[in-house]
């Protein structure tokens, strides 16, 4: 996500902080790059104009230019300037005082709108809400059956109109008969999953005018591809004109490289990223952190959005009793598979290493590796293992491993060095988890 832009930006800060003294002129260079950088980027012209006059009258001040680390103080000033442009604070849906809230969906057709609606319910009722799904696109059988689909996945309620018919008033009736069923029924958030086209038109426009009249939703919020960039950015601009939006999700961000909408489209628009589609399973959804993201474009991580994916992915049952299993050495090889189990549903590598600060020097040395699929080969070699054999690597001799090499579609030699990570990472995450950890981890990196 952003991979391009966040290594330009990386390089200019390197050369800014290298700076012994900061001059107008140096400043200016700098400026340069960062102009050229946001416009690769598929920034607006104007966007990055203000942006840069803006960054160029702070990073000129006395305070900057004669403080003991000039170049910092100037990196300071474009996290702040990036976090401005992109809507400074978070902001959350709007919900309802009286239940239930009616969070209206719109957005052209390929853009991830069905989908977004089922990631937008597990989101909420992960937090205990009654989540009903309203299939509003009668013209596109398909759509309502995507979602019905993903109302089971879920176990969230999909309410579908019977043998709706194709017109305006069918869209209108339907949307109103859900939200009454929401009312009725005590439900805490409806989503209507409005209809798409492959343009914008007036009879789109007009179907979804009439809709927010007679529903009166909390939101409207768009849901607009990053990958098309400034055509994202114009889109929005053009629903908002016509219906008037209170916000935008943004989807298939992670593989946005140039990050142009996610950039510009709040400055260009007025109206706030809520939401960030991040990948295509269903919890792949966050909520957007303006100050956040300018730390990633900025190479310096988003720690606080790893520890909060952590805190969903591992209880603090398991927490405590893998603590225990690694103080007692009585951590196994089920143990270990489980663990990358964990880890894997925390997203790809390349997402964790994206919030890790210098996380683009690691993608580096990696040199093209790919982690995802060396977990996957060592999960097949134990899952190729017996159930006393994992609980008990003891008893993995040489003619087992040639059993465990051909059950997973390795050699000897993989089996080998996994059995050797294994007792590694159990050594170091005993020392870490018990008391003394980092004395003793020294000592322990010493003598291998």
């Amino acid at each position: 996500m952003l991979d391009s832009l966040s290594q330009k930006f990386e390089n200019i800060i390197k050369k800014l902080r290298g700076s012994g003294v900061l001059t107008e002129q140096n400043i200016a260079e700098a400026l340069k790059e960062v102009r050229l950088a946001l416009l690769e980027a598929d920034v607006n012209f104007k966007i990055v104009k203000d942006f840069i006059e803006r960054v160029r009258v702070k990073a000129i001040g006395q305070e900057v230019l004669q403080s003991l680390t000039p170049g910092h103080q100037v990196v300071k000033v474009v996290w702040e300037e990036l976090r401005e442009m992109m809507g400074r604070e978070r902001a959350g849906l709007a919900l309802a005082p009286n239940p239930p809230t009616v969070v209206m969906m719109v957005g052209l057709q390929g853009a991830g709108k069905t989908t977004t609606c089922g990631k937008l319910g597990r989101y909420f009722k992960a937090q205990g809400k009654r989540i009903l799904l309203v299939a509003a696109d009668p013209r596109r059988p398909a759509a309502g059956d995507q979602l019905a689909s993903l109302g089971h996945d879920l176990t969230i309620d999909v309410y579908r109109a019977d043998q709706a018919q194709a017109g305006q008033s069918d869209v209108v009736r339907i949307c109103r008969d859900g939200v009454e069923r929401g009312r009725d029924q005590g439900y805490d958030l409806v989503v209507l999953d409005t209809g798409g086209r492959l343009h914008i038109d007036d009879e789109l426009m007009g179907e979804l005018a009439a809709v927010k009249a007679a529903v009166r939703p909390q939101e409207v919020l768009l849901v607009a591809d990053a990958m098309t960039g400034q055509d994202a950015v114009t889109m929005a601009s053009q629903f908002d004109q016509r219906i008037g939006l209170t916000g935008i999700i943004l989807t298939k961000v992670e593989g946005d490289a140039r990050g142009g909408a996610v950039l510009s489209i709040r400055a260009a628009t007025g109206k706030p990223i809520k939401f960030l589609g991040v990948g295509e399973k269903l919890d792949a959804l966050e909520l957007f952190h303006p100050d956040r993201m300018a730390s990633r474009i900025l190479g310096m991580g988003d720690v606080l959005s790893l520890i909060e994916k952590a805190q969903e992915t591992f209880s603090r049952g398991q927490a405590e009793e893998t603590q225990k299993r690694l103080i007692g050495n009585t951590l196994t090889l089920e143990d270990f598979r489980d663990q990358l189990k964990q880890v894997n549903r925390l997203g790809s590598m390349d997402q964790i290493l994206g919030m890790l600060p210098g996380g683009q020097k690691l993608k580096g040395a990696m040199e093209g590796q790919v982690p995802e699929r060396e977990m996957k080969r060592v999960a097949a070699m134990i899952d190729s293992m017996t159930l006393r054999e994992r609980r008990d690597h003891t008893l993995i001799n040489g003619s087992r491993k040639k059993r465990i090499a051909r059950g997973s579609g390795t050699n000897v030699q993989e089996v080998n060095r996994l059995i050797k990570q294994f007792l590694s990472a159990r050594k170091i995450a005993k020392v870490m988890a018990g008391s003394g950890g980092r004395r003793q981890l020294a000592q322990l990196m010493r003598s291998r």
